[in-house]
């Protein structure tokens, strides 16, 4: 009598198939799980226009105006007088947006103690004016 071979192999091709098919239900009913919600704007959220900007000049010799906008025209002011005349405007709206303006002869460090004035008076949104130039 002929003795009969152990196998010690597992056939895994059944296991494949098994996984194969769960993993086509998992895709194909996961999109009908998830649920999405969109947030309509509704008539009464409609956002408010942007605030035009004011500027503070910084001239050439150090002295400073003030733009109520940029069609405006300038009122030369002393420091404390723009810093009063901008707390004003920052406490009608704490995101009103200041620009500096200066000339290209004004000193790096009056523009940043403007700056650093401007940032003392609780204003957030603070610019500098630059001009667009095609060649340097």
């Amino acid at each position: 009598m002929r003795q009969r071979r152990l196998m010690n192999q597992i056939n895994v091709v059944p296991y494949i198939d098994v996984m194969l098919v769960l993993l086509v239900i998992f895709m194909v009913t996961a999109p009908m799980i998830q649920t999405g919600s969109v947030d309509l704007p509704s008539v009464a959220d409609v956002p408010q226009p942007a605030v035009e900007a004011m500027y503070v000049v910084v001239e050439h010799d150090g002295s400073l105006g003030f733009q109520q906008n940029a069609s405006a025209t300038k009122q030369p002011m002393s420091n404390t007088e723009l810093l009063r005349r901008l707390r004003e405007a920052i406490e009608r709206n704490p995101q009103q947006p200041v620009v500096i303006a200066a000339s290209k002869r004004v000193s790096y460090e009056k523009v940043m103690d403007t700056l650093n004035g401007l940032r003392q008076a609780g204003i957030q949104k603070v610019g500098l004016q630059t001009n667009a130039s095609s060649s340097r």
